[in-house]
């Protein structure tokens, strides 16, 4: 297979260009490739074999990685916007500050992936398998990671807001300094999560189970925990507030001693 030559076609296929022809390479065998820059945005590469392949700041724009093999492959810094992978597999990948926008990655693995500072905004993450993801700084906004597996995961100073977080799974996560401004985090499991000084203001939390968490810090102004399983130490006290300006059967932390209800500490 003349790779070279199919991906000179499909530069002229993206082009319009005389010529040009889709590069088509389904289940490929492309390991250790080195595809680096590579235009391959719209190709379909689905069921290929990617591992260990350096695909650092290729154009994958709307390609097709549908069961992909990516295991180890170097993607940092690529533009995977729109891009489907679902159920493809991204173990230990290096996906840094990857363009992952719109991506299909349901189903997909990124266990112990490399993801710092990767823009995942409105990214299909549904019953993915994110644990001990590097996700420091990711942009998540908008994302769907209902039932993904996060489990000790770095989402320290992550943009989750607006995230869908249902029933997802965050045991022992690294939250710290997240925003999860407006997360849906409904039946999500946060036991033994660090979240200190995380921003959950009007975060739906209901039935979610924070077990053990760390909340010092935490500001949950305006956070629906209706439900919610916890401990927390005997220094702090837990308070509904159904007065006028908070919403009935909204939470807030505060520290004992204090009559500020914005932010508590524990």
């Amino acid at each position: 297979m003349d790779i070279e030559a199919i991906l000179d076609l499909h530069k002229k296929w993206v082009l319009k260009a005389l010529g040009g022809e889709r590069a088509v390479l389904r289940g490929a065998d492309l390991r250790r490739a080195n595809l680096c820059d590579a235009e391959l945005s719209g190709a379909d590469l689905s069921g290929a074999d990617l591992s260990n392949a350096v695909l650092r700041g290729a154009d994958l724009r709307g390609a097709n990685l549908r069961g992909a093999n990516l295991v180890g492959a170097s993607l940092r810094g690529a533009d995977l916007s729109g891009a489907d992978l679902s159920g493809a597999d991204l173990q230990r990948a290096n996906l840094c500050d990857a363009d992952l926008g719109n991506a299909d990655l349901s189903g997909a693995d990124l266990h112990d992936a490399a993801v710092r500072g990767a823009d995942l905004r409105d990214a299909n993450l549904t019953n993915a398998d994110l644990s001990i993801a590097d996700l420091q700084r990711a942009k998540l906004s908008g994302a769907d990671l209902s039932g993904a597996e996060l489990g000790g995961a770095n989402l320290g100073r992550a943009n989750l807001s607006h995230a869908k977080l249902g029933k997802a799974i965050l045991r022992e996560a690294d939250l710290r300094e997240a925003d999860l401004r407006g997360a849906n985090l409904i039946d999500a499991d946060l036991q033994d999560a660090d979240l200190r000084d995380a921003d959950m203001r009007d975060a739906d939390m209901q039935d979610a189970d924070l077990h053990g968490a760390n909340l010092h810090g935490v500001y949950l102004i305006e956070t629906d925990m209706r439900g919610v399983k916890l401990s927390l130490p005997e220094a702090c006290n837990y308070e509904r507030r159904d007065t006028y300006g908070w919403r009935e059967g909204v939470y807030h932390l505060v520290t004992p001693g204090t009559n500020n209800p914005d932010k508590g500490s524990v």
